[in-house]
């Protein structure tokens, strides 16, 4: 799933560049809580249960107006559904959109996200799965209800799941040749969510208001290079580097010092920690590689001592991306 996993077949002194988010966005985002990584567990079943399922959108609608505890799965299973081979269709299908913008705005009605206890459990998590179902599609239609849950103050996990989803819905618009139907409603519901008590929503707001773009999300994220909280201001950081502003650069240098984390064998904590420094250092790589794209000239001398000393690092994906990177500027200052 994780695009720092797989292998493309161009040159090895190519860089990949910073990718906008796509189907894949959760697990590739460096800073996703390791409790949302576990999550990803379930859809090996979840593609089991599909196969079984077809390719109905009416039998997914259905499910997931009944009242079971079941629906989260459901709502999993369309969303993986949307970013099969088949999804082409079902993203541009706005009638679809607005049922499943209807359901998750009934499910809020009904007070079940903030009961406590398993039934709210239950309910969150279907809240999420729907928001990020909603994410996947092409459609303007699919934004209303995300703003609605973005700036639900009392319930941060699903406002989480809701800017996750604008920031692939607003990639998937735009790859679409489309765009919102009122885009400064998204920038204020995104801009809204980056200024919450919660620091893993304010670190999604971050990457969504690089992706989403525009002044006032650049001086939004120019502040959150502030922040208290190191994904907030790395998040902050590889979105200011995706619109191409420089005031990126210390924030970049930072991460790209990150130290290597060794887990001794069977420390899984530790081995999810090594992950995460690796997927840090390779945004900033990707980051440092859009801005020399951008500016075309190489960068500052402590960035380029940074990438020069990963191209010994342990971890492969990270030494291969430093040294393709260090080539690269290599070429520029002689060119």
């Amino acid at each position: 799933m994780s695009e720092t996993h797989r292998r493309g077949t161009q040159p090895d002194d190519a860089l990949p560049p910073v990718e906008p988010p796509n189907a894949a966005f959760l697990v590739q985002l460096f800073v996703v809580p390791l409790t949302i990584v576990a999550c990803g567990l379930f859809v090996v079943w979840g593609f089991y249960w599909l196969a079984h399922m077809g390719n109905d959108p009416d039998s997914y609608v259905r499910a997931l107006r009944r009242n079971n505890e079941g629906r989260w799965q459901v709502a999993l299973n369309f969303a993986n559904d949307l970013r099969g081979p088949g999804g082409a269709a079902l993203k541009a299908d706005a009638k679809l959109a607005g049922d499943l913008g209807s359901i998750l705005d009934d499910e809020v009605a009904s007070g079940r996200p903030a009961g406590g206890g398993h039934a709210s459990e239950q309910s969150k998590t279907l809240c999420g799965y729907l928001c990020r179902a909603l994410g996947e599609f092409a459609v303007p239609e699919a934004a209303l209800p995300l703003v609605r849950r973005a700036t639900d103050a009392s319930d941060p996990q699903t406002a989480r799941a809701a800017v996750e989803a604008l920031a692939v819905l607003s990639d998937n618009l735009a790859a679409a040749g489309r765009a919102f139907d009122d885009p400064e409603a998204v920038a204020r519901a995104v801009l809204q969510a980056s200024t919450s008590d919660d620091a893993s929503l304010r670190s999604s707001a971050a990457y969504a208001l690089g992706v989403i773009g525009g002044v006032p999300a650049m001086e939004r994220l120019t502040a959150l290079l502030e922040d208290a909280a190191d994904d907030v201001r790395f998040n902050a950081a590889i979105g200011l580097a995706r619109q191409g502003d420089t005031g990126a650069w210390a924030t970049l240098e930072e991460m790209l010092g990150l130290p290597d984390v060794v887990p001794v064998a069977g420390d899984q904590r530790g081995q999810a920690e090594r992950y995460r420094r690796a997927m840090i250092v390779v945004n900033a790589l990707k980051g440092v590689g859009k801005l020399v794209d951008t500016t075309g000239r190489a960068p500052p001398p402590g960035i380029q001592s940074r990438i020069a000393a990963l191209a010994e690092d342990p971890v492969p994906d990270v030494r291969s991306s430093a040294a393709a990177l260090a080539r690269r500027i290599d070429r520029l200052d002689a060119a």
